[in-house]
């Protein structure tokens, strides 16, 4: 029988932020090249079996960690640059016609192209006279490419297939590029 005093000698479990610290001091030492993917996921695996602080901190000896002052240093630039693409995003979309959705219970798609019988007629050489179709299915538009030479785009990126849009993508075909809009 042991007493109240007595105390237990193994050593205090690691906590789950100083693990995930220095997991994130692998993960930047494999970012930076400082680790090749094997020994990255070699040492992943023994900072999760990992019983005691040091046993991490010679996981991590040999990497360098970043200060403070390098983080919101690279913090900053990662804001500035991802602010730089939305607002050059913004000032487009602004400048872009609206393309107004169609009522949804019309039931019927919305075919663009440049041939007379679309419900949208875009008489311009890079637009297909078929050229895609916008449709409100399930809840959702979606914008198919019918396959068209020049492409159909949503937001910056070329529709493979079909895609779901919804007020204020931006949607180009060919080079002619609308904002999409409800009344």
């Amino acid at each position: 029988m042991t007493s109240s005093f007595e105390f237990s000698t193994y050593p205090a479990r690691i906590s789950d932020a100083e693990r995930d610290k220095a997991l994130d001091v692998l993960r930047d030492g494999v970012a930076m090249g400082r680790l090749s993917h094997d020994t990255f996921v070699r040492r992943v695996e023994l900072a999760l079996a990992a019983r005691r602080s040091d046993e991490l901190a010679a996981l991590t000896a040999d990497l360098p960690t970043e200060g403070r002052l390098s983080r919101l240093v690279f913090g900053t630039v990662a804001a500035v640059s991802g602010f730089g693409v939305r607002l050059r995003r913004a000032w487009q979309a602004e400048k872009l016609p609206k393309l107004l959705l169609p009522h949804p219970a019309a039931g019927h798609p919305l075919r663009i192209g440049r041939d007379p019988a679309n419900g949208l007629r875009l008489s311009h050489e890079t637009v297909s006279r078929v050229h895609a179709e916008l449709r409100h299915q399930g809840g959702m538009w979606v914008l198919r490419d019918l396959g068209s030479t020049n492409g159909t785009t949503v937001n910056g990126r070329r529709v493979v297939g079909a895609a779901v849009v919804r007020d204020g993508d931006q949607v180009g075909f060919g080079r002619i590029s609308y904002r999409l809009a409800t009344r």
